[in-house]
């Protein structure tokens, strides 16, 4: 999955741009995108590492604090038990039936709408919805708790299922455009990013909110780490250094509100960057495993991107990648850039980071961090430090 993204330049053809004009989001040591910014430009690692005593204090089982490979690191979410239910007409009761992921989901769609100046229900325009969410382990919790009753079966679903995360937040805020759930595993919100600007190009829709969420409840406060996985021996991700081993899995959520550019600069929109091009493809069977990826597949998705946005591989001067810190999939990822970018002539310096250096990896919300990292990145002429290279 690849985005190209630029400053907003109006002396050109904007015919395929699409604005990003608003943005929300609650990440591992911020709650709100300022935050994000703001912990991003310092080069804060909001990863936690926890004492024995804090971990006993939880309750973690004696089995898993006399494991030799515990790893006490965790990527957390503040106030992920917080829901402002009153304001979206939910009982307490019926809050309780709903996921984490899409209470906080539905509360960012809110935030960005706010931060785009727009009230829903009062724009004439359709406004879809593409996102996806994580593993649900809430539910686990609700039945092993015994709270749920009998007859909350339906509620109980909708809650929980993946499938109605767009939905709830369409069917609250009295969005008309299409409300379509994404799953593509780590890719799924930059995935529903590339979607809600193909609905926004054929006019299936006005404005979009496009993002993902993954939060696991509860939270783990460490993990054990295994010889070949994809989790770093100690909690910290070294993407694209030599002593990259690894990174730690983290709750997060990021939506970016999306519109035509012409129709931004029409409505006077306050434009924090423009997506001028993105592809999408799969590596199929050309690849040594179905978890690792394919150098041939992931050059061929940029160089398509590249084409879709009309610009030169000479002209771009920084890549957010994946960036896992991983043995096998950094050097592939390096290896598809360099058959892309490598070759460029002019092209002088060209810096690469990941949002994973600081956060961890967020699974399903995983490329709007990195999106929303890009496009802050863009709108205040800074280029962040990615953390912990050598």
């Amino acid at each position: 999955m690849t985005m190209a993204l630029e400053a907003d330049e109006p002396e050109r053809n904007r015919e395929f741009d699409v604005a990003v004009v608003g943005m929300s989001g609650r990440f591992p040591g911020a709650r709100s995108v300022s935050n994000f910014w703001r912990n991003l430009r310092d080069g804060v690692e909001s990863i936690c590492f926890h004492s024995r005593e804090e971990l006993i204090q939880t309750g973690l089982s004696p089995e898993l604090l006399a494991h030799p490979n515990l790893v006490p690191a965790s990527s957390d979410l503040a106030d992920i038990d917080l829901f402002d239910a009153a304001f979206f007409g939910y009982s307490p009761a019926e809050a309780v039936l709903i996921d984490p992921q899409q209470r906080l989901f539905l509360e960012c769609a809110w935030e960005a709408l706010e931060d785009a100046g727009y009230n829903p229900h009062a724009y004439d325009g359709l406004i879809g919805v593409f996102a996806g969410s994580g593993i649900n382990s809430y539910l686990m919790r609700l039945l092993e708790r015994g709270i749920v009753s009998p007859s909350a079966g339906l509620q109980l679903t909708i809650g929980n299922d993946k499938d109605y995360l767009t939905t709830r937040v369409s069917y609250n805020l009295n969005l008309k455009g299409p409300s379509v759930c994404v799953q593509t595993a780590c890719s799924t919100s930059l995935a529903a990013v590339h979607l809600a600007c193909q609905s926004l190009l054929g006019y299936e829709c006005d404005m979009a909110l496009a993002g993902g969420v993954s939060i696991r409840s509860p939270q783990p406060l460490a993990y054990v780490w295994q010889e070949g996985s994809i989790l770093s021996p100690d909690g910290h991700c070294r993407a694209f250094d030599a002593r990259a081993a690894g990174t730690i899995f983290g709750n997060g959520l990021g939506i970016a509100v999306l519109k035509r550019f012409d129709d931004a600069v029409a409505a006077g929109d306050h434009i924090y960057a423009v997506v001028r091009g993105s592809a999408m493809n799969n590596d199929g069977a050309g690849k040594v495993g179905y978890t690792a990826p394919s150098v041939d597949g992931q050059a061929a998705v940029v160089r398509r991107a590249l084409a879709a946005a009309n610009v030169d591989s000479s002209s771009i001067s920084y890549i957010e990648a994946h960036g896992t810190g991983t043995s096998l999939g950094d050097p592939i990822e390096i290896a598809a850039l360099q058959q892309v970018f490598g070759n460029a002539n002019g092209c002088g310096t060209r810096f690469i980071g990941s949002a994973k250096t600081n956060l961890g990896h967020l699974d399903t919300a995983a490329g709007i961090a990195g999106f929303l990292k890009t496009t802050l990145a863009l709108a205040n002429e800074v280029i962040p430090p990615s953390l912990h290279f050598e």
